[in-house]
């Protein structure tokens, strides 16, 4: 590894496969995962398939009011799986050398629109409200604040790479010795905004979403949270390589050919010092609409080929937006250490007007998996990619 590597701890995580990373792995490499829940009315689902967490959150009655949202109850419980590398970091660092970025889209959203709801019922604003909670920064101060850190903190908001970005960021952080450990990663809640606003650009699959298939018509809204303690302590998986573009092709829909996106890949694996051969998988973006599934699978045959196996794990999931690529890189790192690659899930009736990609359809076990790579592609042409691997015995 070279000495722009950042060494990741085991991922705390939450979302719609489970409340930690052990139940999520089970799931992850089931045969037979369990299946998207169908919301009636909540958040103006209307009755399409979202990846709610419905396993308990940590209490946050306790807290200031500016600090009691959906959002940082994800954060919350994804951040005590990783506790013990945090109290590690802080007796050997210190508090003021620890940083945290955190990647969101909805912040506290969710508790805004509840409390204009009551406002416009009432007359008045709910006690339990404070208009902080859906500041884009309030995730990070959260943390920065809850665990008493003195480093860097900030949050980043890019849309659906900002988890990915948060880590990306962390490793900057960290080779210009600015701090010696970042708590990194993602949240997002399940809030009205996003599914509306993602209804409005005909983008919600009224079904489980089919990334890459000709029958595929859009995505379906997930939340959840992850997040890693990343240092320059060696460990058992690295953040090895960073891509970043932003092409800028169109507020919301992607460069149709993915030039960007290529180029995010091809920047990752220069970051990494490895050829596309060296990549034994990619957990591909794959958000199930038209136009992101196209311009993906363009880029990742002109950068990757179709020999490395392949698979977008939002089907299991949801899209958790803001969360979604710390996630996924929290999925990668769960393969790395496990030997095993997820299934693409959906009809396999993959878009013959696509190249053809070597897409998962089962679980694989019993490989050897070293290095991975992750993308994460977002609105207005920001485009990242990932790749997490095993140091070198």
């Amino acid at each position: 590894m070279n000495e722009q590597t950042g060494y990741l701890s085991k991922p705390g995580m939450v979302c719609a496969l489970g409340a930690n990373r052990e139940e999520i792995a089970q799931q992850l490499f089931s045969d037979t995962p369990k299946a998207l829940g169908i919301e009636a009315e909540s958040y103006g689902a209307k009755h399409t398939p979202t990846g709610r967490v419905l396993t308990e959150l940590p209490n946050i009655e306790q807290l200031p009011a500016v600090h009691r949202s959906r959002n940082n109850q994800l954060l919350l419980s994804a951040a005590h799986q990783i506790q013990q590398d945090l109290n590690q970091a802080i007796n050997c660092y210190g508090k003021s050398r620890i940083a945290v970025v955190i990647g969101t889209s909805t912040s506290g959203i969710a508790e805004a629109e509840e409390a204009i709801s009551l406002k416009q019922k009432k007359g008045e604003w709910p006690n339990s409200f404070d208009y902080k909670q859906q500041e884009i920064g309030a995730p990070a101060q959260f943390l920065s604040e809850h665990f008493e850190l003195g480093g860097p903190s900030y949050t980043i908001s890019t849309a659906c790479s900002s988890g990915a970005k948060a880590l990306a960021s962390a490793k900057r952080l960290l080779n210009a010795h600015l701090c010696d450990a970042v708590i990194c990663g993602g949240a997002d809640s399940l809030c009205e905004l996003t599914q509306q606003g993602f209804a409005s650009l005909g983008a919600i699959s009224s079904q489980v979403c089919q990334p890459f298939s000709q029958n595929r018509n859009g995505i379906n809204i997930g939340e959840g949270a992850c997040l890693f303690l990343m240092s320059r302590d060696p460990s058992l998986i690295a953040l090895t390589g960073v891509g970043e573009s932003s092409d800028a092709h169109h507020i919301s829909a992607p460069h149709p050919e993915g030039n960007g996106a290529e180029e995010a890949m091809q920047q990752a694996l220069q970051d990494a010092g490895i050829s596309a051969a060296e990549v034994d998988y990619l957990n591909l973006h794959g958000t199930g609409t038209i136009q992101n599934d196209k311009m993906e699978s363009l880029a990742t045959a002109r950068v990757i080929g179709d020999q490395c196996p392949c698979s977008s794990t939002k089907a299991l999931t949801g899209h958790t937006l803001g969360a979604a690529g710390a996630l996924e890189a929290g999925f990668c790192y769960l393969s790395l250490e496990q030997n095993m690659l997820p299934a693409q899930l959906g009809d396999h009736q993959w878009d013959p007007n696509l190249p053809p990609l070597n897409w998962l359809k089962s679980v694989e076990r019993g490989g050897q998996i070293n290095t991975v790579m992750s993308n994460s592609f977002a609105f207005g042409g920001n485009n990242i990619s990932l790749v997490l691997s095993k140091p070198l015995s």
